[in-house]
């Protein structure tokens, strides 16, 4: 960031904000520079920073026309106010957050009153809504008429594929049966009114919809305990026996969440001795990460390096998880010599960490230090998730650098273009940002806890309803797996890092559209020549398949990509003996014609059984002859190993 002091005859401590263009100068007193410095410099600018000569000219007219003489203090904003009324700002809009989930009220309003102006203004509208309202009623008393005399007739109104809150027997009894048709047909009715209203900005509407949908979702017949069927038969046949385990299991979980404890059954799952037990060694530690080189279990192994970059929200053993299910431990006993990088869990302290920092000391540093380890081999790297995201930026800043020492790249549900990022896009815009942003101001993190409940709502009825009707109504507890031992597990996001993340990757689509900095540098993805490995998955609500495929429109390079069963977690941890997996793969050659995804999905070869020999069979056909094991570390370049697998920075808390 540049700044220009403005010299007028009265007027001394007028600053100009050059960010953009000579003329858009603007006056920024001392105590927001201070604050601005607090916040970092921005990363990602948009378009490099011009310097500007001195001039009245870039003054604003307001500031030029300030009467020369007089008292100065009068000229000036209050240092003091400045910093106050920031601070004052900030705070409350972090309190405020506490009682909204962390989404911004201003926002919702926002889109709510654009869809009731514009539906106000539409009788047409709101006469078909009228209309739809009365065939609903019509056919919910034909079908309840029906249900008099008929012993099972079939409903009026069935529930979504991936709905299956009704799908047990005791739901076709009546009066349950009607209750839960009646939830449905008004559920349809609201549907239809809030989308399809002239006028209304796609994000609105599609938040409207999705805000609507989470509030008719808590008045569900199968959230009570009057309505639902299968909890009433329950507790009849228990006495009650159930809510009072329910509750037990509510003070448990309360419990638990409020003395960060892990949730029950957790435990069986220890790093170490249970999950992340692949033998290795850690061969690098800086602020920011650890680096885990595994241990070879072949004579020989690929002269081909793999890294592994997982994403820094997460822990990176959900690729090491058990030993059946652990692609760390599959890719070495395929006889490659992998490296991961495992990811410290950031504090207070670590407010100030840019993206930057996490491409420098995360996957730079890491690649500086296979080099050394295995001298004069390129790097099959592959990114997962958000790792996925941070290593386009990195090999496409490699490229324009004439950087040649990566083999392949594999992304593994990770998105490069973010405009149909999925339902999370309703949760990124400028007022929800700015209310998200004062809420990690104040902390100097994203909470996991924060985190976690956006990616609950977009699967509201399977993450979060289903499983207080199973814990709280019905009294059961399930058995603790290791991904879900995995996924209580969370990570913190570091207050700027996410800010940047957000705003010029997510928001400002700045790495698809060729704007993203690294180095004072605009980078593209067009400058890629490597060929790629690209995972989606069928039903990911993180990384829809959809957008991680828009890959093909930002490079011609050759890609295999591959389209899994399963969602964003369990659709990459899909080890070859798990049954019921299913793939769909394709190759696009190098300068090959795009396919839209729809044609894409209709064309591909289906298969039956896991990705994973797919991507090994496509490693091997790009790696060399096998040879003896590279060592453990390098000690004469300075990466003594420092101790054993799984590391230190995976443990914290």
């Amino acid at each position: 960031m540049t700044w220009v002091k403005r010299r007028t005859p009265a007027n001394e401590h007028i600053i100009g904000n050059v960010d953009t263009a000579p003329d858009s100068a603007e006056i920024v007193t001392t105590g927001a520079l201070r604050a601005r410095a607090r916040r970092g410099p921005r990363a990602g600018a948009r378009r490099p920073i011009a310097a500007v000569a001195p001039s009245a000219s870039a003054v604003p007219a307001a500031a030029a026309a300030e009467p020369a003489g007089g008292d100065e203090s009068l000229l000036r904003d209050s240092y003091a106010a400045t910093a106050f009324g920031e601070i004052l700002d900030r705070s409350l809009h972090a309190a405020v957050a506490r009682y909204t989930a962390y989404l911004s009220p201003i926002a919702l309003a926002d889109a709510y009153f654009d869809w009731a102006f514009h539906l106000a203004s539409l009788p047409g509208k709101r006469m078909r809504l009228a209309e739809k309202a009365a065939k609903k009623l019509l056919r919910f008393a034909s079908h309840a008429a029906q249900r008099g005399w008929e012993r099972d007739p079939s409903p009026c109104i069935v529930p979504l594929p991936q709905d299956h809150r009704f799908d047990g027997p005791a739901w076709r009894l009546p009066p349950f049966d009607l209750i839960y048709q009646s939830f449905l047909l008004t559920q349809q009715w609201w549907h239809n009114a809030m989308t399809g209203v002239r006028g209304v900005t796609r994000r609105h509407e599609n938040l409207v919809a999705f805000a609507t949908r989470q509030a008719l979702d808590v008045l569900s017949p199968s959230n009570a305990v009057a309505t639902n069927p299968e909890v009433l038969l329950r507790t009849l046949s228990e006495g009650g026996a159930n809510l009072w385990r329910g509750a037990a299991n509510l003070l448990e979980d309360w419990e638990r969440a409020q003395s960060g404890r892990k949730p029950v059954g957790a435990d069986a799952f220890e790093v170490g001795r249970d999950i992340a037990t692949t033998p290795g060694k850690v061969v690098l530690r800086n602020r920011l990460i650890e680096l885990i080189q595994y241990a070879p279990t072949t004579a020989e192994v690929r002269p081909e390096p793999v890294l592994i970059v997982p994403a820094w929200i997460m822990k990176y053993y959900i690729l090491d998880l058990s030993p059946s299910n652990s692609l760390v431990r599959y890719l070495v006993g395929e006889g490659y010599t992998v490296f991961i990088v495992s990811w410290r869990n950031p504090g207070p302290e670590d407010r100030d960490l840019a993206f930057d920092d996490y491409r420098r000391l995360g996957v730079s540093a890491a690649l500086d230090a296979i080099g050394a380890i295995v001298p004069g081999k390129k790097v099959h790297a592959v990114g997962y998730c958000l790792g996925g995201t941070l290593l386009a930026v990195v090999a496409a800043a490699m490229a324009r650098d004439g950087d040649d020492r990566l083999a392949t790249l594999g992304f593994f549900a990770a998105q490069v273009d973010f405009t149909e990022a999925g339902e999370l896009t309703l949760f990124i815009n400028e007022s929800q940002l700015a209310f998200l942003e004062d809420t990690m101001w104040e902390q100097g993190f994203l909470d996991s806890q924060q985190m976690a409940g956006a990616f609950q709502l977009l699967r509201s009825n399977d993450l979060i309803w289903s499983r207080m009707i199973r814990d709280y109504l019905l009294g059961e507890r399930p058995a603790m797996t290791d991904l879900m031992a995995w996924n209580a597990d969370a990570t913190r996001m570091p207050y700027r890092m996410h800010a940047e993340y957000l705003r010029h990757l997510f928001l400002e689509n700045d790495l698809a559209e060729g704007r993203y900095v690294v180095g004072a540098r605009p980078v593209a993805l067009a400058d890629l020549r490597l060929p790629m490995f690209v995972v989606g998955t069928e039903t990911d609500h993180v990384a829809p398949w959809r957008s991680v495929y828009k890959l093909h429109l930002l490079t011609d390079c050759e890609i295999t990509f591959v389209l899994t069963s399963g969602g964003h977690n369990a659709g990459v941890v899909s080890e070859p003996a798990r049954s019921n997996r299913r793939y769909r793969i394709a190759t696009r050659p190098v300068d090959g014609r795009y396919v839209d995804p729809d044609q894409w999905q209709g064309d591909a070869t289906a298969k039956s059984g896991s990705w994973w020999p797919e991507w090994i069979a496509w490693l091997a056909a790009r790696s060399g002859v096998p040879v003896s094991p590279p060592p453990m570390g390098a000690a004469t370049a300075g990466y003594v190993p420092l101790g054993d697998a799984p590391g230190s920075y995976v443990r914290i808390r």
